[in-house]
C-alpha cells in the first residue's frame, strides 16, 4: 500500500531528487559561476585537494540523483501528484541549504558562502533566507493548500527527471577552454609532460608537477590510462573540479 504523505512511500524520492539539485545548484553557482569557494575552502590544501574534493562533491550528488529518481519511477513514486512531488522537492532543497550552512559552515568549518569578506556570517545567513527559509515555506503553503490526488501520468516525474539531469549535466560542463589533469602521486615528470603535451598546450603546472592544465585538451578523457586520476571536462568523473583558473 502507497502511503499517502509527503515523504513517506515514493514521496522520500521527491525529497531526495530536491537534496541533490541543492548540492549541484550550491555547486554550479557558488563553486563554478561566481566562484566565491571551494568545499575544502577553509580546510587548507593546495589547489589538488581543492579540485579533487570540489569534484567528489558533485559525484555524491549525482548518486544522490540517481537513487531519488530511481525512487520517483517506482510503483510509490509513480503515484505522486505534480503538487506532492513539487513539495517534497523543496523541502529536500532546503534541507540540503540548511545541512550545507549548519554541518558544514559552522560546525566543520571547512567553507563559508564568501570566504573573502570579513563578515562571512551575514552572507551565509542571507543565503540560508532566500535559498532555504523561502523554499520552506512554499513547501509548507503548497502541502497546506491539500494534498492533492494521485498522480495520473508520470509527467511529474519525467519533469523533475528532466530538471536534475539538465542540472548534472551542466555541472559536467567546464566553463573555461582549461582542462585541469591531476596525475597520480610519483608519476615522472617526463611522463606527465608527454601525456598532457600530447593532449594540448600546457599553460600550467604546480610546483609537485602532478597537477597540469592543458588549453583546450583534445580526447581528455584517454589521459586516464596515462597516469591522470582526475581530467576535468571528460565526464569521468564530473563535476566542479572542473573550475580552476589558469
Amino acid at each position: 500500500m502507497v502511503m499517502d504523505r509527503t515523504g513517506r512511500g515514493g514521496g522520500w524520492a521527491g525529497w531526495l531528487v530536491g537534496f541533490a539539485f541543492g548540492g549541484f545548484f550550491d555547486g554550479i553557482l557558488l563553486h563554478q559561476v561566481l566562484q566565491w569557494h571551494h568545499l575544502l575552502s577553509l580546510v587548507g590544501g593546495d589547489l589538488r585537494v581543492q579540485m579533487a574534493a570540489d569534484g567528489y562533491f558533485h559525484i555524491l550528488m549525482y548518486v544522490l540523483a540517481v537513487v531519488g529518481l530511481w525512487g520517483l519511477f517506482r510503483p510509490g513514486g509513480r503515484t505522486l501528484s505534480g503538487r506532492r512531488l513539487l513539495v517534497g522537492m523543496l523541502f529536500g532543497f532546503a534541507l540540503w541549504q540548511a545541512v550545507d550552512a549548519v554541518l558544514f559552515h559552522w560546525v566543520l568549518g571547512i567553507h563559508r558562502v564568501r570566504v573573502d569578506r570579513p563578515d562571512p556570517l551575514m552572507w551565509d545567513l542571507g543565503w540560508l533566507t532566500v535559498f532555504g527559509l523561502l523554499p520552506l515555506l512554499a513547501a509548507l503553503a503548497l502541502r497546506r493548500r491539500g494534498r492533492g490526488g494521485e498522480g495520473r501520468g508520470s509527467s511529474p516525474q519525467v519533469a523533475a527527471a528532466l530538471l536534475v539531469t539538465l542540472s548534472g549535466l551542466w555541472a559536467l560542463q567546464p566553463s573555461t577552454p582549461y582542462t585541469a589533469v591531476l596525475f597520480r602521486p610519483g608519476t615522472p615528470d617526463a611522463q606527465v609532460m608527454a601525456s598532457a603535451g600530447a593532449a594540448g598546450r600546457i599553460v600550467w603546472t604546480d610546483p609537485t608537477g602532478e597537477l597540469v592544465v592543458v588549453h583546450r585538451a583534445a580526447a581528455p578523457w584517454r589521459l586516464y590510462g596515462q597516469g591522470a586520476i582526475l581530467v576535468s571536462g571528460s565526464g569521468l568523473p564530473a563535476g566542479c573540479f572542473s573550475q580552476v583558473r589558469a
